[in-house]
């Protein structure tokens, strides 16, 4: 399942945001894909300007690590941000997916519930 918000916010203006908001809510911006101009490289036109966000809450990422490395697979947390008409779509995954693929305790299911809504709290503020 995704987790989707829709905003009247300019594309770009999100995009800026990301960067300078992701500190204030626990996460760092370890990277970003524009698809658009990846495929466009390889001869592929796509007609919207889709960008992914790597971001990373260290202690989470460190916490879930340790316990179950195959969470390697979900992580870092992604924001995927579009153009959908004269709107702005953010979209993440949402956390009972991931939850729902491996065997983590209690008290490591909430400490990434905590993060998930810090994650969608990052979302908002854009």
């Amino acid at each position: 399942m995704i987790y989707s918000i829709t905003t009247q916010t300019p594309l770009q203006t999100v995009k800026d945001a990301i960067n300078s908001n992701a500190k204030e809510y626990g996460f760092g911006v370890l990277g970003s894909y524009e698809f658009k101009k990846i495929l466009d490289s390889k001869g592929f036109s796509l007609e919207k300007d889709v960008t992914v966000y790597e971001v990373c809450n260290p202690k989470g990422g460190h916490d879930a690590l340790s316990q179950i490395p195959e969470i390697s697979a979900f992580l870092p947390c992604r924001l995927s941000v579009f153009e959908d008409g004269e709107n702005t779509t953010i979209s993440t995954i949402d956390i009972s997916v991931i939850l729902g693929c491996v065997n983590a305790n209690p008290q490591l299911q909430g400490h990434m519930n905590a993060i998930y809504e810090n994650l969608v709290k990052l979302m908002r503020s854009l």
